[in-house]
């Protein structure tokens, strides 16, 4: 039987590099007050014996973990079958990894769960958390703001009071709204309907207001709520050809939605754009690119987002023991993208 050999320690690494065991435990846990020559010494004597540093001891000198919570309030169903939930979360891998920090990523099945990830944030197991897909009445900013835990939210947080302490990485999705129905009214379509998101979440909700920013009043007959889901896009596409038939242009509010828009326009013989223009919100490319025909849609940067929260949320903690802790939100431009569609 093969013995495993021990694992390098501490001393190892000093007596390797040359130096006190303090100064490697300063080099190894990030501190300050090492000459360059002796850091280069410790890094290479680390390298040469494979030292792992223990982090259980690590964060009883820097009280930090090196981990973050990534909290996404949606079902695990629709987390892993939406490409929005895997381009934000590899933004936020890409930038925590580039920081040497770990993503632990919690799932809300249901209400249920808050609890839990509530107690699992109190235990001190990470350093911070991001939070996004929230909707209106969730009450897990309640249970994180408890918990004591820096936070960083993705989308405008709804909630908010306004408060300085609320950090929050949102699109700007009026404006990527407004710009979509501009399109179409310049077309010349004059009866567009829109198919939104869940109204309890704010960027369903700034999609419809921008939407109701360029068309006015139109009535209610032309506005159908749905769920970001292409099942969704088509219950309300069927819903609509039933309320007005004679549509002639619908702004979906995801990519998902208007890729079950069009299926439904297709099974009922109406031609895109001819018939009915279709514009989309996200330009995910597995789906924009891949939809008959290729969808014109507002482009937000999806993975941009989640590397700009992971970046706040790392900046918050490095702030925090110097009582530098702010607050305020990022909004993100979007661009239209013309293809077939509209």
């Amino acid at each position: 039987m093969t013995e495993t050999a021990p694992r390098p320690t501490l001393e190892a690494v000093a007596a390797r590099a040359g130096v006190s065991r303090a100064t490697v435990s300063r080099v190894v846990n990030g501190g300050d007050g090492v000459r360059e020559p002796l850091v280069a010494r410790v890094r290479q004597a680390v390298d040469e014996l494979g030292y792992v540093p223990n982090q259980a001891a690590r964060s009883l000198v820097t009280r930090r973990h090196d981990a973050v919570a990534v909290i996404i309030a949606e079902p695990e169903t629709r987390v892993f079958a939406d490409p929005f939930f895997a381009l934000q979360l590899r933004g936020i891998s890409k930038e925590l990894t580039a920081q040497d920090n770990q993503l632990v990523l919690l799932l809300t099945e249901g209400r249920d769960d808050h609890a839990r990830v509530a107690r699992y944030l109190a235990g001190g197991h990470v350093d911070g958390a991001l939070v996004f897909s929230l909707h209106l009445d969730d009450p897990l900013p309640g249970l994180i703001q408890g918990a004591g835990v820096p936070t960083v939210f993705g989308g405008r947080p709804g909630w908010s009071d306004g408060t300085r302490d609320v950090v929050y990485v949102d699109s700007d999705n009026r404006g990527g709204a407004r710009e979509a129905v501009r399109l179409l009214t310049g077309l010349g379509r004059t009866r567009i309907a829109h198919i939104s998101g869940p109204l309890d979440q704010t960027s369903a909700a700034d999609r419809l207001d921008g939407y109701r920013q360029v068309v006015g009043d139109t009535g209610p007959h032309l506005v159908v709520e749905s769920d970001f889901t292409p099942g969704g896009g088509e219950r309300a596409m069927r819903e609509l050809l039933d309320r007005c038939p004679d549509v002639d242009a619908v702004f979906a509010a995801n990519d998902l939605t208007a890729s079950g828009v069009l299926r439904v326009l297709r099974e009922h013989g109406r031609r895109v754009p001819e018939d009915v223009a279709v514009v989309g919100f996200d330009d995910m490319l597995p789906v924009a690119e891949q939809t008959d025909p290729p969808l014109t849609t507002v482009r937000q940067d999806i993975e941009e987002m989640g590397r700009i929260m992971a970046r706040l949320l790392l900046r918050r903690l490095d702030r925090r023991g110097a009582g530098e802790e702010q607050g305020g939100g990022v909004v993100l431009p979007t661009t239209l993208v013309r293809r077939a569609s509209a």
